[in-house]
């Protein structure tokens, strides 16, 4: 990711007054957040940094953030790993990733969040079944955001 890629991501957090956002890709990860929080770039090559953008404060890469699994022992939703675009099929004519009633395992993939043209595949990260679908297809998603309920 090149340094006008993320001053774009920037422009888009400040146009869509979002508190954060995160991208993970191919051993690339960046986590912006506004206001006095921190701004996290992992790169994959040693020695590779990126300037730090105006107004934002940069640190240090951070150990690997804790799978959503741990969010959901207690049960119920499955949040939203990125900001992105929902898509719950891998094509407008295809049939949905997964639908109410189905059994889930940590490695179904459930959706499809799309960031800055990348398509994400989405696992569900836990064991249960899918009570509902919380997203609309083709709809904006934030970070944390409910996308499924499963017990």
């Amino acid at each position: 990711m090149e340094l006008k890629d993320i001053k774009e991501l920037i422009a888009l957090i400040r146009k869509n007054d979002l508190a954060e956002f995160s991208l993970e890709q191919e051993g690339f990860k960046i986590t912006l957040k506004r206001g006095s929080e921190v701004v996290t770039v992992a790169a994959p090559a040693p020695g590779y940094a990126l300037p730090a953008p105006v107004g934002m404060i940069a640190a240090p890469a951070a150990a690997p953030a804790q799978p959503a699994a741990k969010a959901i022992q207690d049960g119920s939703e499955i949040p939203s790993p990125m900001v992105g675009t929902f898509y719950s099929s891998p094509g407008p004519e295809a049939p949905a990733f997964v639908s109410v009633g189905q059994q889930v395992t940590p490695d179904t993939t459930i959706c499809i969040i799309e960031a800055m043209k990348v398509m994400n595949e989405i696992k569900a990260e836990a064991s249960g079944v899918i009570v509902e679908v919380l997203a609309e297809n083709g709809k904006p998603v934030q970070y944390g955001q409910a996308l499924f309920r499963i017990r």
